[in-house]
Order: structure tokens, then sequence, then C-alpha cells
């Protein structure tokens, strides 16, 4: 045993066992393999005997409340309303990160990925209006304008060391701007008659929110008990109550209260200290004073982080992990009827769907990236081309989580719609990931593997 270590019977073995699972699991593509893992599960529960019972499940309905006050709804609901809050939370926490601190904190430095996204935005759903004029079809305009940020970076991050670093921080700050987008695009477009008792309550909660935050509150805990009430304000006002994730992400204090060099300063105090607290006796149970510094160690600690930063790696796991296959599983069965596929893929919705992913999302992001740059706005980040850059753009075709999620709001009383929406997503967001993959794969043979320090774990 080594000494002044206590190890029980089983924990060495459990931490050699856990240590290789861990660094598994922070590898992006992990997620994005468990993602599509959970699709391709959903399909084919959704075209076997099991569909019926996947159905019922998904529809059945659960309350949670207090006395009278109850809110009820299908697990499928509880789902996309509460749990996809969670995300939301995430990519809001990203976003601010990234504007404050990241690619997205120089005016010039940002000017690239949020053309690249607007074109990525824009161009595919004026594709989806083009076949889709009328309505009821046109209300899915908003699904081919979203990019799955995991999909995208894990089919990336398949390449290895090939890909330039460069290429994948591009990717990514197109996705979070790209996600910004499609959150607009819901709270503006998708949005319910508006229940205006409740959304005063909402604004209630935004209030206390940034009081704490301007009151110097860096504990989670408060902040996740009025984001709670402000999500429950948000479902009953009409606006989607997945914004209430991003709300309280933006309110989250981004700067820590200790700087560094005060931290250091506090940690080679405490030494001396703990060693004359041993004076007292070496059972931490009974010697108050050494428990005190120990705790005071651990308030450092703390203190010396982020609260935003500490929240988004506490829930980036469960989220990437946990609640976006989950959404996979109840949003991605779609029954398939080979015999009426030709029917499906003439269906003007259908269409639109994989046009706008298809086509709109490469020529938007590849076309006013060339503008931007064209016209002397931004260049190109070092070491990388256009050919890269319409890799990238097909990789944005993979559509799949914010795409269904838009696609459920739209045609939420279309089901018929909603399965032609559906299948365009399924179909455009596989072309995609396997044209990207190969073309990039393709374009860097030649390339010698580069060691790159640091990557970014998104």
């Amino acid at each position: 045993m080594e000494k002044g270590v206590h190890n029980a019977r089983w924990e060495k073995a459990f931490d050699r066992l856990l240590t290789p699972l861990e660094e598994f699991i922070h590898r992006q593509t992990t997620s994005g393999m468990l993602l599509m893992i959970c699709a391709v599960v959903a399909l084919v529960i959704a075209n076997s005997p099991l569909y019926e019972s996947y159905e019922h499940l998904l529809h059945t309905p659960l309350s949670l409340g207090f006395g009278q006050d109850l809110f009820s709804m299908s697990i499928h609901h509880w789902i996309n309303e509460a749990l996809m809050a969670m995300f939301f939370m995430i990519m809001g926490l990203e976003l601010k990160r990234e504007l404050l601190v990241g690619e997205l904190s120089s005016p010039r430095q940002a000017l690239l990925p949020i053309m690249a996204a607007i074109g990525g935005m824009l161009v595919p759903a004026l594709c989806y209006v083009a076949l889709n004029p009328q309505e009821p079809a046109i209300k899915g305009w908003g699904v081919p304008m979203a990019t799955d940020i995991a999909f995208a970076v894990g089919a990336l991050s398949l390449l290895g060391p090939r890909i330039p670093k460069n290429l994948i921080t591009f990717l990514i700050a197109l996705a979070i701007v790209d996600d910004l987008g499609a959150v607009a695009v819901i709270a503006l477009f998708y949005t319910a008659e508006l229940n205006l008792t409740a959304l005063v309550y909402a604004a209630a909660c935004t209030a206390l929110l940034a009081s704490l935050n301007l009151g110097g509150v860096r504990r989670p805990l408060p902040y996740a008990m009025l984001g709670v009430l402000l999500w429950a304000a948000m479902l009953s006002s009409g606006v989607h109550s997945t914004i209430a994730g991003i709300i309280v992400a933006f309110l989250i204090p981004i700067r820590p209260k200790f700087e560094p060099e005060h931290f250091i300063e506090r940690l080679e105090s405490l030494p001396p200290k703990l060693q004359a607290a041993l004076a007292d006796g070496t059972d931490i149970i009974h010697n108050v004073r050494f428990r005190s510094l120990v705790d005071s160690l651990g308030n450092g600690v703390r203190l010396v982080q982020a609260p935003a930063q500490r929240v988004e790696h506490i829930l980036h796991l469960p989220v990437a992990y946990l609640v976006i296959p989950i959404f996979a599983l109840a949003n991605a069965g779609i029954p398939i009827e080979f015999g009426s596929f030709g029917k499906y893929l003439g269906d003007p919705i259908t269409l639109g769907v994989l046009g706008g992913l298809l086509l709109g999302k490469p020529l938007g992001i590849a076309g006013f990236t060339w503008l931007t740059v064209k016209l002397g706005w931004a260049s190109l980040p070092r070491g990388l081309n256009m050919k890269h850059i319409f890799g990238v753009g097909l990789l944005g075709g993979i559509g799949f989580t914010m795409s269904i999620f838009i696609a459920d709001l739209g045609f939420a009383n279309s089901p018929e719609d909603l399965l032609m929406a559906k299948t365009g997503i399924l179909l455009a967001s596989a072309v995609a990931l396997l044209g990207g993959f190969l073309w990039l794969l393709v374009l860097t043979s030649n390339r010698q593997p580069v060691q790159h320090p640091g990557a970014s774990q998104y």
C-alpha cells in the first residue's frame, strides 16, 4: 500500500478500468457515434413489430407537480421540452464562452464563421421555400437551416491529425452561430399563442437571475432553482420552453472570484498552516483546525474557476451521452414503407429538406465564405483553402438534432408532413455525413499527420 493512501479492496482495479473509459468518453467522436447508433436503433424499432409499443411508451403521460398544480405531458414532450432545455443550456454556455474568450471574441476573427453560418442558414431556407411556397408545407422552411454540431464535429474528428486544427475550430464557430440562428428562428417563428401572465413570470425569473449575477452569487444551485421556474413559465407562455436554457446560460457568471495569481498566493500560504494544525492530531475527523483549512482549500479551488465553466463541465457529459441519444431514440423512429419510398422522395417537403441540406448548405457556407474573403472583410485561416471550406459545407448538411426539433414544431399538427420532413432529414444527414467525410478524406490523403496539442473537446 502506498504510504499515506488508503485504498478499498477493489478501488485500484476500478481506477485502472475507468481511466481508459474516461479518456475515450471525452472524445467528441464518441458523442457522434452514439447519436448515430441511437438513430439506427430507433429506425429499426420503428420498422419492426415493436413500433406499437415504442409509440405507446412515447405517448404515455407523465405528470409532475404539487397538489392541484401539475405539469402533465407525454414522455415524448418531456424529452423535447425538458431534456432539450439542458442541451440548449450547454449550447448557450458554449456560445457565451466563444463570444467572450474564444473564436468569436474578436470581430474580424468572428466575421468569417458568422458569414458562413448566415449563408448556411439563408440559402437552405430559400431552397426549401422555392419548392414549398404554400401553406402548410412552408412551415418547414426552418428545418434545413440547422447543423448538428455533434455529428459534424464527430465526422471531422474521425479524420484525425490529417485535418488542420483551424478547420475544426472554423466548423465549431460556424456551428455555434448556426445554433444561435436556429434558437432565434424557434423563438420568433415557431412560437404558439402567447400567455402574457406567464411571460411576466418569466421576466421576473430572468430579472432575479440577473440580480444573482450582479450580486456575485456563484453557486450553481440558486441558478438551477430559478432556471426550473423560468422553464415552467416559458412552457406556459407559448414561447418554446427550451429558450429558458439559453437565458440561464447567459446569466451564469463567466468571471471567477479569484484571479490565478491570488489563488496561488493563498495556496502557497496553506502548507505551513496545515503542518501546524497537525499538532492537534492526525485524525482529520477530530482535527477541526486541519479540516477547516482543507475546506478553505476546496473553496479556493471552486472560486478560481468561472461558474459558467464549472456548470458546462458538469453538464457536458450527461447532455452529450444521455440527453442527445435519448432525443434521437424518441424522434428518429420513422416507419418506412419501402414500396412507397419513391413517393416519399417525390414529395415537395422531402425534396425541400434534401435540397436545403445537400445543396443549400455547402453552397451557402462556401459561397458566403468566398464572398467575405473576396471583399477583403476577412481572410481564410492559415493552412485552409476553399476546398476545405466546401468539405465543411457538406458536413454542415448534417442537420439531425436541431432539424428534427424544428420539424416537430413546424409540423406538430401534420403527421404526414412531419414524416416527409424527417425522411428528408435522415436521408440528407446520412448523405452529407458520407459525402463530407469522403471529400475531406480524399482532399487530405497526401497530407502528413500533424499533432494538435490541446485540441478542443467540442
